[in-house]
């Protein structure tokens, strides 16, 4: 069975504004050295799948920049390989002159890309799903049980969650129907991660029902709408996954890799390895006073003072008698001497001066916009 994959790299950018002004929600940096297309694009190559489009909606430019030619996911290749798929203007929008709003509608838009692959089903995947997911073992499941669909879900408690979509199944895993969160179905359910297996006759035949009717949502204009006449099932992953939903939630996911029980669910699965753009920097320099504790840091760093708990990506500068506790600083920043940080998330190329006390709360953490000065 042949596949093609297609990520969808910035329905999200709305969740987190303060992240995805400059850059679609697919590169924001997450870490110490990856952004958050690096686990969904790994995942896809992971299964052997070579023919990659990602689907862009707006400030992809920095998403461009650390795919290139796609070469450290060994997909620079003469046939398939990783095509960005640019979002344009299509005949059923141009009414509101507004770009794609949902997965339906910009599948619409990468209908012609759809329509000359060769491929026997398509993958669909967003780009903000924190997961190492046996894509593989997906696919074989999908394959023996001869469904149109198989949707990826993940039985949780949905207290808390409002935005999500709840699939209702049978004992035998066919999907019944796709639901919003309602307040009135408490307890675990089987949420959507959204990564999916679709036959592409059956998608492309989708695509133009859903043009001919103004059809917008996978969820209820081609699972529910569909159930009762297709075979849709679900595929249940139980191990870590996750998505940003917010800034609060963005910084939780950060501290989430301090803990063991994630690094061995992300990073140390066997032959299932995350892949990232390859960045030659000098090793991270620490000076004699400085004291680590419990934290990720990537290359090219200088750490002359204190960090705990703590993510530092490359780059980052660190200054004498400056403690640095449950923080996020991304690239380049600099950290003066005498300063005091608590629950900061700084974005690229921020200068902190000497003497400043800085804090946030893990529930509200204090940000810092990329290249400002404090």
């Amino acid at each position: 069975m042949s596949t093609v994959a297609i990520l969808f790299a910035g329905l999200n950018e709305r969740r987190v504004p303060e992240l995805t002004e400059d850059r679609t929600m697919a590169s924001v940096p997450f870490g110490c050295r990856y952004r958050l297309i690096d686990f969904t694009l790994s995942n896809v190559v992971n299964a052997g799948i070579t023919k990659v489009g990602v689907l862009t909606h707006y400030n992809y430019q920095s998403l461009m920049d650390h795919l290139g030619t796609g070469k450290d996911w060994d997909l620079a290749r003469r046939h398939g390989g990783i095509k960005i798929l640019p979002p344009f203007i299509t005949a059923f929008a141009n009414r509101g002159n507004t770009l794609f709003a949902s997965r339906l509608e910009a599948l619409i838009s990468a209908r012609q890309f759809i329509s000359e692959c060769t491929e026997d089903e398509v993958l669909l995947c967003d780009c903000d799903v924190i997961c190492n997911l046996d894509l593989a073992e997906m696919l074989r499941a999908h394959k023996e049980s001869g469904a149109v669909a198989t949707v990826a879900v993940k039985r949780s408690p949905v207290d808390d969650l409002s935005d999500v979509s709840i699939v209702n199944s049978d004992a035998d895993g066919r999907i019944l129907n796709v639901t919003n969160y309602n307040d009135n179905l408490p307890g675990e359910k089987d949420i959507q991660i959204h990564i999916m297996v679709i036959n592409r006759q059956f998608l492309l035949s989708q695509l133009t029902e859903a043009l001919a009717h103004g059809y917008t949502s996978i969820a209820k204009d081609v699972l529910t709408r569909g159930a009762a006449t297709n075979l849709f099932r679900i595929f249940r992953y139980e191990g870590y996954c996750e998505t940003v939903r917010n800034l609060a939630e963005y910084y939780r996911r950060n501290m989430d890799l301090l803990t063991g029980d994630v690094q061995e669910a992300l990073f140390r699965q066997k032959n299932r390895p995350v892949l990232t753009k390859v960045q030659n920097s000098a090793p991270t320099v620490y000076a004699a006073n400085s004291m680590v504790k419990n934290s990720l840091i990537a290359d090219g760093c200088v750490i002359e003072g204190i960090v705990e708990n703590s993510i530092i990506f490359r780059g980052v500068h660190v200054g004498k008698n400056t403690s640095v506790e449950n923080c996020i600083l991304m690239q380049d920043t600099y950290v003066g001497n005498n300063v005091y940080m608590n629950c900061v998330v700084t974005d690229k190329g921020v200068t902190i001066r000497d003497g400043r006390v800085l804090s946030g709360h893990e529930s509200r953490p204090f940000y810092i916009e990329k290249s400002t000065e404090v």
